[in-house]
């Protein structure tokens, strides 16, 4: 999960990896939680299940491929994300694949971050590209929503509802304020989420052949999707409205 580069200006590293005897020693999953928080403004992974879940899961995965170069995770990400679009365009059972490689692809952004921070090679550069390719991958989930027939201007907002609290967190950066927050119910965890499911529901619709009385059923599944995607993000940059205007006072 990506939350915002507001720590990029004065990060605190994380402690590096161990190398002994040429052995490279990942650190533990506390550890790697403990660093992941420094590296994202003090944010505390255990305000959210869902978060704290998603870490665990990505550090379980990083550990037995702590050699790879967390920069082919990141690209093997991206690719996966735009590989979405073409199946949900498809449509029909399609759109489970669809489904399936965007969580494929927010794993992969999960397990970028893992290898770097639990591996000790955090970087500016690296946090700073990993947060450019989060977006570039929204976009793609954003696409997706709309080949797969929601309405162009919902899937533009689902989008645009994706990158808003990460822009709103690096300007705030930029204006002094050092904290991220809580977690909001819209952090990139359920992003992914949202768009893997919602893709997946509307294949599964579409193998049921469901009737809604001359109603596209796969469509109607779809953008209910988006809107809901759309509503928690609306309700989760809120949430950080509220917490930045404190931060920043007048």
């Amino acid at each position: 999960m990506s939350t915002s580069p507001l720590s990029l200006l004065t990060p605190t590293a994380p402690p590096a990896a161990a190398h002994r005897g040429g052995l490279h020693t990942v650190l533990s999953r506390d550890e790697y939680l403990e660093a992941w928080s420094r590296w994202h403004g003090g944010t505390d992974p255990a305000d959210s299940r869902l978060v704290r879940g998603w870490l665990s899961l990505a550090y379980a995965l990083a550990v037995p491929l702590a050699r790879l170069s967390p920069l082919v995770a990141t690209a093997l990400g991206l690719l996966v994300a735009a590989a979405a679009i073409a199946p949900a365009a498809a449509g029909g059972a399609w759109l489970i694949v669809a489904g399936l490689l965007i969580g494929l692809s927010g794993l992969l952004d999960s397990l970028d971050g893992a290898l770097a921070i639990a591996g000790g090679r955090a970087s500016r550069r690296g946090f700073v590209l990993d947060s450019a390719v989060d977006r570039l991958t929204e976009v793609g989930y954003a696409v997706a929503f709309w080949v797969a027939g929601a309405p162009g201007w919902l899937a533009a907002a689902f989008g645009a509802l994706c990158w808003l609290p990460d822009y709103l967190r690096a300007r705030a950066g930029q204006a002094g304020v050092h904290e991220t927050g809580a977690v909001s119910v819209w952090e990139r965890p359920t992003r992914v989420a949202m768009a893997a499911l919602g893709l997946v529901g509307a294949g599964v619709v579409s193998l049921l052949d469901v009737e809604l009385g001359g109603v596209d059923a796969v469509v109607l599944a779809v953008t209910c999707a988006a809107a809901v995607g759309c509503l928690l993000g609306v309700v989760g940059t809120a949430q950080l409205g509220v917490q930045l205007r404190r931060a920043l006072g007048d």
